[in-house]
């Protein structure tokens, strides 16, 4: 498939974490003018260092209009979107003029919802990006990226972790498993990838000496990539090293990395292996 040509302005929707401040940045580097739509209660203060203006998640008539002013055809969503406080997402005329659509979104699995927003904002017009479109460098590398290296013992692990994924992908469950020994621990839900670490933590035999255990993050087959792909980060390792986990294994190209330089750091720190992978492992 031919690469999409880069666009001269880019409307970038943040939600929380990084990644929408990298995508900035890396649309900067690239000569694209940037004109951000922060999410109030989301996206973080230091987005304000590039032009922007704040919208609550209600406000979808305010959301549109500023991307339209701005002259952004093309727009990328990015972030982690948290659990919204339903009596302050501000509500506006726009939301009311499109709530059939938005009470659609409610219905089906994360993949359903997920590709009907980048329809609705087709539907307005817009030509939806990916994040890594515009920052690939935020893409997991193949192989070993830090000092610690995955031995047979997770090789196998990592392999039963991708087979498990592939097998779940049908039923729209989440994006990570961990698996130890050829043992699984726990597969993602809808509580999000800390919070399956945090049950990981309970799950492991007290007094082990040494770590066991990795971490397996991947998209479904056919996951929308453009506003779902998966990201590790300096908390996921935290979260890992404190699951006694041994390593984190996620797909080459299909994952995302926020703050890469730090995630490894502390990988390294807490003598974790991070390692990128493709489907044949």
């Amino acid at each position: 498939m031919t690469a999409q040509p880069l666009p001269s302005c880019l409307g970038v929707v943040a939600a929380a974490g990084s990644i929408p401040i990298a995508v900035c940045e890396a649309a900067r580097k690239q000569g694209i003018d940037v004109f951000v739509v922060a999410l109030k209660g989301q996206a973080a203060p230091s987005i304000e260092r590039f032009p922007h203006r704040w919208v609550r998640l209600g406000q979808v008539g305010g959301l549109l209009g500023a991307l339209r002013g701005a002259k952004c055809d093309d727009v990328v969503i990015v972030g982690a979107l948290r659990r919204p406080d339903l009596w302050r997402i501000g509500v506006d005329f726009g939301f009311i003029r499109h709530l059939p659509t938005i009470l659609s979104l409610a219905r089906g699995g994360d993949d359903a919802i997920l590709r009907r927003v980048v329809r609705f904002f087709e539907g307005q017009g817009f030509t939806v990006r990916g994040a890594h479109e515009i920052a690939p460098s935020l893409l997991a590398p193949a192989g070993p990226f830090g000092a610690q290296m995955p031995n047979e013992e997770h090789h196998a692990d990592i392999a039963r972790g991708v087979a498990l994924l592939d097998a779940l992908g049908p039923f729209d469950v989440g994006q990570s498993v961990v698996v130890a020994r050829g043992h699984v621990l726990a597969i993602e839900a809808a509580e999000g990838t800390d919070k399956m670490l945090r049950r990981c933590k309970t799950l492991h035999q007290s007094g082990r000496q040494r770590r066991v255990g990795v971490l397996i993050k991947a998209p479904k087959r056919g996951q929308e990539l453009r506003v779902d792909m998966p990201v590790i980060g300096p908390r996921t390792v935290e979260m890992a090293a404190v699951a006694g986990l041994a390593g984190i294994a996620v797909m080459s190209g299909e994952v995302m990395i926020a703050d890469q330089a730090e995630t490894v750091r502390l990988a390294d720190r807490n003598r974790l292996f991070i390692l990128g992978i493709d489907r044949t492992v």
